[in-house]
């Protein structure tokens, strides 16, 4: 496996997928670039503010699961097609649940990496999809 391709899968595996072996602060200090961009249709983060949102992921879902299904690489870019489930407590989607709902739905992620770090993803998630299994 590339370096790229194991820095993004460290990404999905130590931060985004709950675990009580993970850091996901300090890992992500060591992943992402100073000049780090989240980007979808709607926003920009930063690093700063990624991080506090998955540290918000984590208390709200710590069943959170992000798995990788797969990795396509040319040359710095690394898309991952990834499959995520969780059963939220507390708000979420305009939703107050008690983690008694499970949802389980699909993201694309386009990750590039510049020297050594992980520059900018753009990232597009389901979450219609997980709205309607939360509401069932």
């Amino acid at each position: 496996m590339s370096k790229e391709k194991q820095l993004v899968a460290r990404f999905y595996n130590e931060c985004l997928n709950v675990n009580s072996g993970a850091e996901p602060v300090i890992v992500l200090e060591e992943l992402l670039a100073e000049t780090f961009l989240s980007k979808n249709a709607a926003e920009l983060k930063t690093k700063a503010q990624l991080t506090a949102q998955i540290g918000f992921f984590w208390k709200l879902m710590p069943d959170l699961s992000w798995k990788i299904k797969e990795m396509i690489q040319e040359d710095n870019i690394v898309v991952v097609r990834s499959e995520l489930s969780g059963s939220p407590i507390g708000h979420f989607m305009g939703m107050e649940l008690n983690g008694s709902k499970t949802f389980t739905t699909m993201a694309i992620d386009i990750h590039t990496v510049e020297n050594g770090k992980i520059d900018s993803v753009y990232h597009l998630e389901e979450w219609l999809t997980a709205i309607a299994q939360l509401k069932a």
